[in-house]
Order: C-alpha cells, then structure tokens, then sequence
C-alpha cells in the first residue's frame, strides 16, 4: 500500500493515493490512461498532456463537485495537489494570530494570470467559500474560463474575470481605487524564453521516463504567457513586488510562487527597498518538485484585521 504523501499539506484532500477506480466512474474516458506500474499499482503515463486532463478533471469532479471542467490541448494542465497546496497555505498565512481560518465570501482573493484552467479561483472557493478574481493578458484564455464559470453556475457569482489589457502591469488596469483583497496569488511564467521552454520540457520528459528515450518530443501543454516571459521567473516577480508597493494599502497579503531557490536573494532585496513590513517564505513540495511561496505586506498587525473581518 503507498504510503501517505506526508509532504502535502495536512489539510490537502490528495494526500492518499488515487483511487482510479471512483476517478474512472467519474470520468469513464481515464481508464484509457491507466494501466499498472511495475509496483503493481494503477497510475498513468504524466508525460502524456491528455491523460493529465483527464486525471484533473476526474479531481475536480470527485473532490471538488466541479461538473464541467475542460481546457484547449494546447494550454497548460496544472498538477491538482500543488496547486491546492498553495491555497491552503495561504489559508494558513490568513489565519495568523486567529483561532480559525478566515472563510466565506468576505474574503476576496486575487489570481494573477488564472489561465484558461481556472483551478485556483475553483479550489479556493470550494475549499473556503473565498471570493476570487482571476486575471490574464490571453482574452482566448479568459474565455474558456469563462465557459467553465458557464458549466458550473454555482461559481457564478464567486469568481470574477478580468482582462489585463498590458503585459508590462500586473495590478494596474486590474484593481480600482477601491478594491481590498485579503490576498494575491500567482504562479509566474518560469522560463525566459520559448527555446528554453522547451529544453525544460525535454528534460522534464527524459526524467520520467529514467532517460530511456532518446528523441523525446514536445509533450507540455502550455502557451507562450504561461510558460514563458522576458527575463523569465524574476523579472516577472520583481516586476511584481515593485508594482505592490503602489498598491501596498489595498492587498493584505501578496504572494508568489517561486521555483528558483537562488532567486530569493535578490527578492528578498527587493522587498526590503519597497518597505515590506513582513516577509514569509513558504517551503512546498510534492513529489521531487520542491518550490516554495513567497509573501509579503505593507500593512501593519494592528491593521491587518479590517481585510479579513
């Protein structure tokens, strides 16, 4: 029996393995997909963006109620653990110096660059009832979300979409005078450039498969704003924390994935010389993939409860 996957959050309702038989009968086309490892357990091929897809949509189905889910092939397909990861610590970060978790419809959270998977906004309210905001450059993106929200009418009115119409801002164009978030969210694009992109990929694919294929091909899904932005992951987060700084009243909490533990550095740095009251470095992990979550505000303790109540 596979043991418990202790480096998920306590609280992550994917910390057992998968049962594929209950995930099949939630979507019968997945058991295309699974076949038996050499362990003798069920499991599918991950290099593989559709069966992937199916699995996500299985998740989402059994654990989530989330009926409708879909995504074009060629956009990204996130990891449903990791990503539910990353929401409850921040329910975590929320919760600081309270007896409980800050929840429902008060609390109003923002994602940056939602993707046309919409899973955050999607995991957050299910999980904590939290009001969210996705944005994104990709109008195509922000449709299929879109038809998601359309395909569950019970997230109508708790997840919002907005168009940034400039890739050279992240809070600008987006938020108004007088919107307060209890928190941001973002999953930044990591690479550089596409080349780049697609060496990642390779390897990515060569370590799955213990090195065993020689020509591996371009198996990710994802275009080119979700994987990839000049300068890579820390241009675009320091672009991020001096962009904060002049919104520094109106969100509680900003945080970031961070992929690159040597990045932090420069970031930390960064924080500092835009006068970040407090900074929190989150570590994550799921599988072999270790990231981490990196926090920051501008609001004093004294004044952090007028967000959350």
């Amino acid at each position: 029996m596979p043991e418990e996957k202790l480096n998920l959050h306590p609280r992550n309702l994917h910390r057992n393995s998968y049962d594929f038989e209950k995930l099949i009968s939630c979507v019968p086309d997945l058991k295309h997909y699974v076949f038996k490892n050499s362990f003798g357990n069920l499991t599918i091929n991950f290099s593989i963006p559709k069966a992937v897809k199916l699995l996500n949509k299985a998740l989402l189905k059994q654990f989530y109620g989330i009926q409708n889910w879909d995504i074009p092939d060629e956009n990204l397909c996130p990891p449903i653990p990791g990503r539910a990861d990353y929401v409850h610590y921040i329910a975590d970060l929320l919760s600081e110096k309270r007896d409980e978790i800050p929840q429902g419809s008060s609390i109003k959270g923002l994602d940056i660059g939602t993707g046309a998977n919409l899973v955050y906004p999607l995991l957050a309210h299910t999980s904590y009832g939290w009001k969210i905001w996705g944005t994104d450059i990709s109008r195509k993106s922000l449709q299929n979300a879109q038809d998601i929200l359309d395909g569950n009418p019970e997230f109508s009115s708790k997840v919002h979409l907005k168009f940034q119409p400039d890739s050279g801002f992240i809070f600008k164009n987006v938020l108004r005078s007088e919107d307060r978030f209890a928190f941001s969210m973002c999953n930044p694009p990591f690479h550089d450039s596409e080349e780049a992109a697609f060496k990642g990929n390779l390897r990515k694919t060569k370590n799955l498969h213990k090195n065993k294929i020689h020509n591996p091909k371009l198996n990710f899904a994802g275009n080119d704003s979700e994987l990839w932005c000049e300068g890579g992951e820390i241009a675009f987060i320091s672009k991020m924390i001096e962009e904060s700084a002049a919104f520094s009243s109106q969100i509680l909490w900003f945080t970031c994935l961070v992929s690159k533990k040597e990045n932090l550095p420069k970031l930390y740095s960064l924080l500092k010389k835009a006068n970040a009251i407090e900074i929190k470095t989150i570590d994550m992990a799921q599988g072999q993939k270790i990231s981490r979550i990196l926090a920051w505000t501008f609001i004093h303790q004294s004044d952090r409860k007028k967000f959350l109540d």
